[in-house]
């Protein structure tokens, strides 16, 4: 009797997803995710590059601005500004909340008010914006401050007399919508580093060992012995990021709440698929007829429409277009004779 190694009882260690974490901080993490297929792993990095939510400034109503930028312009800036994330899902998006416009259950208020009397220049930064106290928790919507300084992103720059005055509404979002509600700079993604799987084609003028250098990543798998053990079918199992936020989010609750999205996703298609009787319940949607299977309840034989009327029959009744008459003049005829 052959023996089946599925049947192992280490066969758990295996199979399925592992990560591997090689560095974090608060601001950067490297793993290793294996066991999953590429479709699988490039889809964690769209979700946590494009679809993890966060809060950033969406509203500004200026009052006053005499500097030398245009509203638009700063407007602009003060988009960009990370705020905190930390707990975001105590926030509501605006469109599902029940305000009119905007609340303290779906948005967050900033102020700035700044006016230069010196004869120095002066510099607004992140630093100075007022957070408001109507918020789910005390730190949600703090402008990010990672500098030795704790100045934070530069505004803009006021000379003598010069005032700026603005208000500013922080909602929540996601980057599919805007960019400034990213909240990573940048996920690097990386598999095959000695290029087994041939699914680069390395340009070169001599030496393409010398002239691609290997990644860090190299000399954690095995390159091929030689070029003839080439796998036409093999395929990628071990995926390496390196994940780079903005300070919004810990580097790590990224990675778990693009899991938590990708899962609410795929709950979300199956339960699409199977909402009329479970999951493994019978499709009863739309569907189309099979020819080499005349037993089939839902097969007709071509000439009733959805609505239970024949098939030459008009949503009127009869054979009757919407004004009464057929295109050649007889009413509820055909246009043969």
């Amino acid at each position: 009797m052959e023996y089946d190694h599925m049947m192992d009882g280490d066969f758990k260690e295996d199979f399925g997803p592992k990560i591997q974490v090689s560095a974090a901080d608060n601001i950067h993490v490297d793993f290793e995710l294996s066991n999953v297929d590429l479709s699988l792993a490039n889809s964690l990095r769209r979700v946590m590059h494009a679809e993890v939510p966060t809060i950033a400034i969406d509203l500004v109503e200026i009052e006053a601005n005499t500097s030398v930028l245009a509203d638009e312009f700063i407007s602009h800036r003060l988009g960009l500004i990370p705020l905190d994330s930390s707990e975001i899902d105590q926030l509501n998006y605006s469109r599902d909340c029940d305000c009119d416009q905007h609340c303290g259950r779906c948005s967050v208020t900033l102020t700035l008010h700044a006016k230069c009397t010196s004869d120095e220049v002066m510099k607004v930064y992140a630093r100075d914006l007022v957070v408001g106290y109507d918020r789910p928790n005390s730190h949600i919507g703090n402008p990010v401050i990672t500098d030795p300084d704790g100045l934070g992103s530069l505004i803009c720059k006021l000379r003598k007399d010069q005032e700026l005055k603005l208000t500013c509404i922080a909602k929540k979002g996601i980057a599919k919508e805007h960019a400034k509600w990213s909240p990573t700079s940048a996920i690097g993604f990386e598999y095959d580093p000695h290029n087994n799987l041939h699914h680069l084609d390395l340009w070169y003028e001599v030496n393409p060992q010398d002239e691609w250098p290997k990644s860090k990543y190299a000399e954690l798998e095995e390159p091929l012995a030689k070029p003839e053990d080439f796998d036409y079918d093999a395929v990628p199992s071990r995926f390496y990021f390196e994940v780079e936020g903005i300070g919004n989010i810990q580097s790590d609750a990224i990675i778990l709440e693009g899991v938590k999205e990708l899962q609410r996703k795929l709950a979300g298609l199956i339960h699409g698929l199977g909402e009329t009787d479970g999951m493994n319940g019978e499709y009863d949607g739309p569907r189309s007829p099979d020819a080499m299977d005349a037993s089939a309840g839902y097969i007709d034989q071509g000439y009733t429409t959805p609505y239970g009327n024949p098939g030459g029959a008009s949503a009127w009744g009869g054979g009757a277009t919407a004004y009464g008459t057929t295109p050649y003049g007889n009413s509820g005829s055909s246009g043969w004779s």
